[in-house]
């Protein structure tokens, strides 16, 4: 058992996501960064589908009631065990009674636990996300005991010969697909729509990011359809919105541009203020 001492700005157990209720309108979920919490999984010895912790810019206090072995990987939230500082991206044997903490990030926005075995939560649509409305809780509170299914006994070697590259996590470069009616531009908005060098508004979190940049526009509303996490939206004011891993299921904007996986892992690691441009492929 972990038991949460301080839950940090934002702490949430997420898995890949939920992937069996789109047609009931319920988000997918699952770790903004999958870059990040698929590695941090394979470097502890899980599936990648094993649920983890994501951290969002201030990082949880949690003691460990029993012998475990954790990986943390994605943005450097400057980790300690027992005051001492330890390493992103490393295969760490934690004591029973160790207390883990974070410090303010350094680089990167969100980091990610994975304790051998995987967290347990409450399955819900064959997900372990937490998401407000689905799960019982949204995310972890002070107080609460968190849960991990039992490890196999596995070779730590066995996981050492990964290579880390987070070169992605300082990168500014958003590699995008066309959306459906970024045709309905025209050929001036679509030059600017990708020359533009956008930054993060205030607004930003697990269900859309927003900028602050506007982007000029004569394109209307249409039928409410299909959207995704990483679809880019325009609304008649210009505004561009992000969606991300919690986002709705329809909406009703002009879907201009639809992130890959990798942009998506490197605006999750983006504060408020951090830039970006796309890049069209």
């Amino acid at each position: 058992m972990i038991k949460v001492l301080h839950p940090g700005f934002y702490s949430t157990i997420q898995d890949l996501g939920r992937y069996e209720g789109q047609n009931f309108g319920v988000p997918m979920s699952g770790v903004m960064d999958r870059r990040a919490a698929i590695l941090a999984n394979r470097l502890v010895g899980n599936t990648e589908h094993a649920a983890v912790l994501e951290v969002t810019m201030l990082g949880p206090k949690l003691q460990f009631d029993v012998d475990v072995v954790l990986v943390i990987t994605g943005g450097n939230l400057q980790p300690k065990l027992n005051g001492k500082s330890i390493q992103n991206n490393k295969y760490t044997r934690v004591p029973k009674g160790s207390i883990l903490s974070f410090g303010h990030f350094i680089t990167g926005y969100r980091a990610y636990l994975s304790i051998k075995g995987g967290f347990k939560t409450a399955q819900v649509l064959g997900s372990y996300s937490m998401y407000q409305g689905v799960s019982p809780k949204n995310r972890i509170e002070k107080g609460a005991v968190l849960e991990v299914f039992k490890a196999m006994a596995q070779d730590q070697n066995a996981f050492a010969r990964l290579r880390v590259d987070e070169s992605y996590i300082s990168s500014q470069v958003l590699e995008v697909y066309k959306g459906p009616e970024f045709d309905r531009l025209s050929v001036t908005e679509q030059a600017l729509l990708l020359e533009k060098t956008y930054t993060i508004s205030k607004y930003n979190n697990r269900m859309a990011y927003q900028v602050e940049d506007v982007l000029p526009n004569g394109l209307e509303s249409i039928i409410t359809s299909p959207v995704l996490p990483g679809t880019v939206q325009l609304t008649a004011s210009g505004q561009l919105i992000i969606l991300m891993r919690d986002c709705q299921t329809t909406g009703g904007y002009p879907r201009l541009l639809l992130l890959s996986e990798t942009a998506i892992a490197i605006l999750s690691q983006k504060p408020t203020g951090g830039q970006f441009v796309f890049k069209l492929i």
